[in-house]
């Protein structure tokens, strides 16, 4: 093989963005391939392909997004890289879409505090629980929608004196957390490599408002099976 037209490990270390330290680990672990696109003229110089550039930067991107470890990256380039690219180009699709729409809807605390009556202390224990999670420039969409459903449950007479806290927002957090992983997992898998980045993006924003309902439905017939099942087992 001609080292023509290939990189030295510096140049490989500069195009990449990864340090040769960690390129060597993974040439050690396996992840850029057996070591036959490499051209080695001595012991202690060698070219490798551009393509590794590439390749490189996916793997340091699925370790740092996607806090992949690398026995699970290798498998996962080993099986279909371009698929798991695609994952990526999607997921920073979704979030550019979302972030830029919460950017767009932001609202202070004092406006939302004094556009839906509540108190600072109960917007400061849904910030410590993790429920709201504001920035500099305030509570996004769906902290406002969160603040707002807790107003009404507030104004509804689910109040402190009868043993309703903000603390009861962490059961629906929780439920939800391991199904919304297992959601996000299964969109990606199924759209990734079959649709286009644009459009894959587009079919999950399409369906927020669905799922909402959706979610909404099935909870109304699940509380009231589940008080008919009480009220038959008394």
């Amino acid at each position: 093989m001609s080292a023509e037209g290939m990189l030295k490990m510096r140049e490989l270390a500069e195009r990449s963005g990864v340090s040769s330290g960690t390129i060597k680990h993974y040439l050690r672990e396996g992840l850029l391939g057996r070591g036959e696109d490499v051209v080695r003229t001595s012991r202690n110089m060698a070219y490798y392909p551009p393509e590794y550039v590439d390749r490189i930067r996916l793997i340091k991107r699925l370790q740092e997004d996607r806090f992949m470890p690398l026995k699970l990256i290798a498998q996962v380039l080993e099986e279909d890289p371009e698929r798991a690219l695609a994952l990526l180009e999607i997921e920073d699709r979704i979030l550019e879409r979302a972030l830029s729409a919460q950017d767009r809807g932001r609202v202070t605390r004092a406006q939302a505090r004094d556009s839906y009556d509540v108190p600072d202390a109960v917007l400061d224990r849904l910030e410590e629980i993790g429920v709201l999670s504001p920035t500099a420039r305030g509570y996004d969409s769906d902290d406002v929608a969160i603040i707002e459903a807790i107003s009404r449950f507030r104004a509804g007479g689910y109040d402190e004196a009868l043993g309703f806290t903000v603390y009861d927002t962490l059961r629906y957090k929780e439920a939800l957390e391991p199904l919304v992983a297992d959601e996000v997992g299964t969109l990606l898998a199924r759209l990734a490599g079959e649709v286009s980045v644009e459009r894959a993006a587009e079919i999950i924003e399409s369906g927020a408002d669905p799922l909402r309902e959706l979610i909404g439905a099935m909870h109304s017939k699940l509380l009231l099976a589940e008080l008919r099942r009480q009220r038959e087992a008394r």
